[in-house]
C-alpha cells in the first residue's frame, strides 16, 4: 500500500500536468513563454511548481502563496530523498 502511495505522489502532479498542457495549450504556452525547455524540466525536477505555476497563471496575489507551498512541497522530497539515502549507507 505504501508503494501504490508514494508512486501516486510521485507521479501524480507529472501526469496532471501533461494533462493539463494536452487540455489547455494556450495557456501553458503563455505561461512559459512558449518555450517548451521550462515546462519539460518543471515536470522533471519540480513538477508541483510547474502545475501550480501554469493552472494560476498569470500569478498575481494569493496565487504566490499556493506557488509557494508548491515549492515547499518539492523542496521537501528533495530533501527527503537524500536524508533517506545518507540514512541507508551509515
Amino acid at each position: 500500500m505504501c508503494c501504490f502511495i508514494l508512486t501516486i505522489a510521485f507521479f501524480g502532479p507529472r501526469l496532471g500536468f501533461i494533462a493539463y498542457w494536452f487540455l489547455d495549450r494556450a495557456r501553458v504556452s503563455a505561461a512559459f513563454d512558449g518555450a517548451l525547455i521550462w515546462p519539460l524540466l518543471g515536470v522533471i525536477f519540480v513538477p508541483w511548481v510547474t502545475l501550480a505555476y501554469t493552472y494560476f497563471f498569470p500569478v498575481g496575489g494569493w496565487e504566490w502563496i499556493v506557488v509557494a507551498l508548491a515549492a515547499a512541497v518539492d523542496f521537501t522530497t528533495w530533501a527527503g530523498g537524500g536524508s533517506r539515502r545518507r540514512q541507508l549507507r551509515g
